[in-house]
């Protein structure tokens, strides 16, 4: 049971390096703006750069992925979600870069996870010809599964935030929107009791003429 227990120890350090090695951020891009991020890539190795709109304006923004030699090798206008994978053809800096500069006012919240290479198998596991033992297979399995489980937790973090955002605005329009009726309800009922009031005090013209 001890030995069992330290397999799944192992296990949960690492998938945290795995997870480390990869650039995962959320940042914030004002109105007006472009980030850049940056990464250098050796020649022939594959990586992802997957990227989301959690909260801003209509959840759209430019994403542009440039090669060290200048070269874009991607472009994508007025997006909320996407993904890229390429094997790197040259070695050097790569840049991914996100653009806001199409809104005036809208400040965006951008979610970014970029992987570079692969993932190395767990210790043992690739030293062997042999067919894996029921220990290892069930290693392996439980170590793809808790990547899986990582990744499905990321995603759903971002799907709680940006609705929770969209009901938030929604809750502040419909205060907005309440307020201004009850303000109108008010102005109304005094506008009416002022007529009213201006309306039997007016002398009559008989009165007006015996006076």
């Amino acid at each position: 049971m001890n030995s069992y227990q330290s397999v799944i120890s192992l296990f949960f350090f690492l998938l945290c390096i795995s997870v480390s090695l990869s650039v995962e951020l959320t940042f914030e891009l004002p109105d007006n703006a472009r980030e850049c991020f940056y990464e250098e890539i050796e020649s022939g190795t594959d990586f992802t750069v997957e990227f989301q709109v959690v909260t801003g304006g209509h959840y759209d923004i430019d994403f542009e992925l440039i090669a060290p030699n200048k070269e874009v090798l991607y472009r994508e206008v007025k997006k909320q979600y996407d993904s890229f994978s390429k094997k790197a053809d040259v070695r050097g800096v790569y840049a991914a870069c996100f653009s806001n500069e199409f809104s005036t006012f809208s400040h965006k919240l951008v979610y970014v996870d970029w992987q570079v290479g692969t993932e190395d198998p767990l210790p043992g596991l690739g030293e062997h010809l042999t067919a894996m033992t029921q220990m290892e297979s069930s290693s392996h399995s439980l170590h793809e599964n808790l990547n899986k489980v990582v990744d499905y937790q990321t995603h759903h973090r971002l799907r709680e935030s940006q609705g929770r955002k969209r009901a938030e605005d929604l809750n502040e329009r419909v205060f907005l929107w309440a307020v201004g009726e009850t303000i109108a309800i008010i102005v109304i009922g005094i506008g009416q009791v002022v007529i009213l009031r201006n309306f039997f005090s007016e002398k009559k013209p008989s009165q007006m003429m015996f006076s």
